[in-house]
């Protein structure tokens, strides 16, 4: 056959193929098998493969060459020396490393972009050898890029438009929800459509909403792989081939306008090439999920905001009101179950660089597996004064804290730390950012409350005890007694005067005196200890009282201060004592039980002191 007449039914077979698979959806590989048999019928090659150009690499075309392993990848690197001394758009035929001396290879071009199009690497005949040296062999490479490059744009377009229907719909989808849930669920969806072979997976950031079953897990800089935190960080798609996990990783930044909320991550075979429409696919599809995540978590945020700002209204209403330090700390424990659903929430007093551990903990804090998180905080806050917020305990040391999750904030008055409160849980990053910020606001809203009634307690606890002897002051006693008179059975009242007291003062001096005083404070707190409560009455005549005593248990214990007093005392004094008593039956009121207790202790002394006598109910001593 004539040359001539060779490359016109070249051309009319070529033609053929066109007609055939420009619009069949098999046409991204079914064109090439039509080309191997006009090669077979023409020129009687039997062994040819076609390479497709993509990301500076040729890749070998099969039928399921978007999802097969990638094998005899050719780089354009090892083909682009042949070029050095020779003009890339006259040369056609060339020898490519590594294959065989019996085959050659066409370069196909795209002339307008000045780049390679594809590669056919083919045996050669030696119908083949005697055509190739005619100059119809320009004209057949051309047909054949011409065929090459409407192909490729067919199959091109058609997949463009899988992608971008598959696109369309997760972004109609995520324009109509500000479910985060279903935000991620569709990003995923549409994420094994395009690569329904491969594995996929969300890397989310520690600040995402946790009420979703999409399974996720949270980034961390501390494990994660390079590559993937240099996506995160940067913004940029990476890929990486993880010879350790046997996969080939791309990991897609999910970018908001604001910041970056996780990766998306892909894992291929190892000798998989993803191509460059595959990245900018899924470029664009985290771009979208990451505004729609976006949108959604502002949406969440500017609801939070406002029930934060109801939430600490509300406390601050609350604790601003006459409540006991007790009452706000029970209440201000209960806001902070509610808002973070902590497995344990404690609140911890310092003073003189020890801990006392409020009664209103939860019960872990008074065990000593709880104390061991107090004094790791406590230590926290004598060298610092900055809030805790700890999301993996065990990262911070080589022992196994049971509880993971820790915020502590500290209690201020003026610029000193006076205690702190304290949440917790067992699952590490629990507690977000966002609940971070909140208690702190709240605990700092709260904290001149507190220490309002921290103050309101020492200046109570002030007034109710006498500065000298640390007794309880006269008025305190006369509200306790009352009190007791109420609700107890019964009780016994007792006065105690110093004898010849003003001798002591003149003969020693007031300071004596003074001590003395104290002295005796000291004797009556070491014996009756939780038996009663004792107060300074006045001058030098003190007074006890025991609630639930019998008249007979009352005189024990004065008849051991009798003789304890002037032992204990220098110089020695002894004292006098009137001792009273009530019963529920009795129908006496705190006057008469007063009065009833001086009557006798006037009768003491009167009657030689350094003596006790006891009002009796038929008035007699």
């Amino acid at each position: 056959m004539e040359s001539k007449d060779k490359i016109i039914h070249l051309k009319s077979g070529i033609l053929d193929i066109w007609n055939e698979s420009v619009f069949s959806q098999q046409s991204s590989f079914k064109w090439f098998e039509d080309l191997q048999e006009i090669l077979f019928n023409f020129f009687g090659i039997q062994k040819a493969k076609y390479f497709i150009y993509d990301a500076e690499t040729f890749l070998e075309l099969s039928g399921n060459h978007s999802f097969s392993k990638k094998l005899n990848a050719i780089k354009w690197a090892e083909i682009e020396t042949f070029f050095y001394d020779k003009d890339f758009i006259d040369v056609h035929t060339l020898q490519i490393k590594h294959s065989s001396d019996n085959d050659v290879a066409l370069l196909l071009r795209d002339v307008e972009r000045q780049q390679p199009l594809g590669l056919i690497i083919m045996e050669t005949t030696e119908k083949w050898k005697e055509f190739s040296l005619t100059p119809q062999l320009n004209e057949f490479i051309q047909t054949i890029t011409k065929l090459v490059k409407t192909i490729k744009k067919s199959v091109f377009l058609t997949q463009q438009e899988n992608q971008y229907r598959n696109l369309f719909n997760v972004t109609k989808m995520f324009n109509s929800t500000l479910d985060i849930g279903q935000i991620l669920e569709g990003t995923l969806h549409s994420i094994q459509l395009a690569f329904p072979k491969f594995e996929s997976i969300l890397i989310l950031s520690n600040d995402q909403e946790r009420k979703t079953s999409v399974p996720y897990k949270l980034f961390d800089y501390t494990t994660e792989r390079n590559t993937t935190v240099e996506a995160y960080v940067s913004g940029e798609i990476t890929t990486e081939l993880a010879q350790d996990l046997g996969v080939r990783l791309l990991n897609i930044p999910i970018v908001g306008k604001q910041g970056i909320y996780g990766i998306l991550q892909i894992s291929a075979p190892l000798d998989y090439l993803f191509s460059i429409r595959q990245k900018d696919f899924a470029i664009l599809l985290a771009e979208a999920a990451g505004n729609a995540l976006e949108n959604a978590k502002l949406y969440i945020q500017s609801h939070r905001l406002v029930s934060d700002l109801q939430l600490i209204n509300e406390t601050s209403h609350k604790l601003n009101m006459n409540l006991s330090l007790e009452e706000m700390l029970v209440f201000l424990r209960d806001q902070l179950i509610k808002s973070f659903q902590p497995e344990h929430v404690g609140f911890v007093f310092i003073e003189n660089d020890e801990f006392k551990i409020s009664s209103v903990s939860t019960d872990l804090f008074h065990t000593i597996d709880g104390q061991l998180y107090i004094q790791y905080v406590t230590n926290h806050f004598k060298t610092q004064k900055d809030s805790i917020f700890i999301a993996d305990f065990n990262r911070l040391t080589d022992l196994k804290y049971e509880y993971r999750s820790l915020v502590a904030i500290p209690l201020k008055e003026q610029s000193n730390i006076t205690g702190f409160s304290i949440i917790m849980h067992k699952e590490p990053y629990y507690f977000s950012f966002d609940n971070y910020k909140l208690m702190q606001s709240l605990i700092q809203h709260s904290s001149l409350a507190i220490s309002n009634s921290t103050l309101r307690n020492k200046l109570q606890k002030m007034v109710d005890r006498d500065h000298l002897t640390n007794l309880f002051a006269r008025n305190y006693l006369d509200r306790y007694v009352e009190k007791a008179m109420d609700t107890d059975d019964q009780g016994v009242f007792v006065l105690i005067d110093i004898d010849n007291f003003k001798r002591v003062n003149d003969t020693h001096g007031h300071q004596i005196g003074d001590d003395i005083l104290k002295q005796i404070a000291r004797v009556i707190q070491g014996m009756i200890k939780n038996k009663g409560i004792s107060a300074r009455w006045g001058g030098e005549e003190l007074a006890l009282y025991f609630s639930h005593m019998s008249l007979e248990q009352g005189i024990e214990m004065c008849e051991q201060l009798l003789v304890t007093i002037p032992q204990e005392t220098n110089p020695s004094v002894t004292v006098s004592i009137g001792i009273s008593n009530w019963h529920r039956s009795d129908d006496l009121s705190f006057n008469n039980l007063f009065h009833n207790a001086d009557t006798v202790l006037y009768k003491a002394k009167n009657n030689g002191k350094n003596q006790l006598r006891v009002y009796k109910a038929s008035h007699s001593s």
